[in-house]
């Protein structure tokens, strides 16, 4: 019997392989091809999208002309018609509560149910386009009908405040998975940003908060916190959890808010999944690095010519600049393909996939993923490298997929229990 089970795999290995050595050796227009067919023909799911916010901050109103923008627009980088393009079928809507909010006491909630609505109205605007995602299988159905799902994550767990009960709320208001901090150290948690570590992790309140989405279904998302809340996170978690929108700290030496390869590791184990940041900031510390020199030395030639930062004579200089030192300023898509092999190479191809964090990470996206219509690049990128048409559907969503509904089982066992 061990035989024949070594001779099965063997067989599967060398399907796979066999596979793998033909798209390799196709022509590169045949490979681009493949890649947009797959695009299109496998569920897509981004685990980081910041159009609402995005919209808010362009003086977003529920009222038809401005419900239109998520359509088409030359603003930010994802829409309608580029996601399409691009074959991105679920992109999470990030509920981003930006950590000053905190100071005020229901100042996160109010703008999470705002936020909230405003993707509700997308919806409602364009029934023929967008359709909201509350499990899996929304997913699957929107998918079958040609719609793009929009469920939604909420970005910083300070809109639950001090009461355990908006765990539940969010939950019916179709929150999916929840960001437990973003850049501060909030009353659940401490944040890879934060140098203060109130908590030295989970708060004891935080422990609650974690049960309780645990309880109701409610992915825990890591990313944004700082390790020590990670390794507590792995502890207590009777689900599998998700780091929505983080790369690998292995290129992106002493950056926190990356996750190392033992924190991948413990997430595998733990059943969960990474999903790749394409900012260029977290693909390539060599990157950042420059940025920052840069952005010193574009300083100090703007005080020297004694220019007002805001003025347009100051950013007349600056687009110069960045002009000229363009290349320097941007991880590629390459590079994005490195940090899933990473991850394959340390946990396997089920542990990882794509959050973008596409209209987040303002000007820094790599070279070959600017915007939504990007991802055929990406799985160009992976097929070339020889990843199986399997492979890729994992990577593209059905690792999250798998995640999610996974805590929905949970959350009804917790339930019945």
């Amino acid at each position: 019997m061990k035989k024949l089970s070594v001779f099965v795999a063997f067989c599967g290995f060398l399907v796979t392989f066999g596979y793998s050595q033909n798209a390799t050796h196709m022509s590169e227009a045949d490979l681009r091809a493949l890649a947009d067919e797959l695009a299109h023909k496998y569920i897509i799911v981004d685990g980081h999208v910041d159009l609402p916010y995005r919209l808010r901050e362009h003086h977003f109103r529920l009222e038809p002309a401005y419900l239109n923008l998520p359509v088409q627009t030359d603003e930010g980088d994802f829409d309608y018609v580029r996601a399409k393009k691009g074959g991105l079928d679920a992109p999470f809507m990030s509920i981003y509560l930006p950590a000053r909010l905190q100071q005020e006491r229901g100042a996160s909630k109010r703008l999470a149910d705002s936020l909230i609505q405003m993707v509700e109205g997308i919806v409602q605007a364009h029934p023929d386009k967008f359709a909201l995602a509350y499990s899996p299988a929304d997913v699957r159905r929107n998918f079958r009908k040609g719609l793009v799902s929009l469920p939604m994550g909420m970005e910083n767990g300070s809109g639950i405040e001090d009461d355990l009960a908006n765990v539940a709320y969010f939950h019916r208001r179709g929150i999916r998975y929840i960001t437990l901090t973003h850049a501060k150290d909030n009353l659940i948690c401490d944040s890879s940003y934060d140098t203060t570590r109130t908590w030295n992790g989970l708060s004891p309140f935080g422990r609650q908060v974690v049960a309780e989405m645990n309880r109701v279904g409610i992915m825990v998302d890591i990313s944004h916190v700082s390790d020590s809340t990670f390794w507590q996170v792995m502890e207590i978690s009777k689900a599998p959890c998700i780091a929505s929108h983080s790369s690998c700290r292995k290129f992106t030496p002493g950056f926190e808010r990356n996750m190392n390869d033992d924190m991948i590791r413990a997430l595998a184990e733990n059943g969960g999944v990474i999903m790749i940041n394409f900012g260029s900031t977290f693909l390539d510390g060599g990157v950042a690095r420059k940025r920052d020199e840069m952005r010193a030395e574009l300083g100090r030639r703007l005080d020297s010519l004694g220019l007002d930062r805001d003025s347009e004579e100051a950013q007349a200089v600056v687009r110069a600049y960045m002009d000229a030192h363009r290349d320097e300023l941007f991880a590629d898509v390459a590079r994005v393909a490195d940090h899933i092999d990473h991850v394959v190479q340390l946990v396997g191809v089920d542990h990882v996939g794509f959050g973008s964090d596409f209209d987040g990470v303002g000007d820094s996206l790599p070279v070959g993923l600017k915007d939504a219509s990007a991802y055929p690049n990406l799985i160009y990128e992976l097929l070339r490298r020889g990843y199986s048409k399997r492979d890729i559907k994992k990577i593209c969503g059905e690792n999250l997929l798998r995640v999610w509904k996974q805590v929905e089982r949970t959350a009804r066992k917790l339930q019945r229990s």
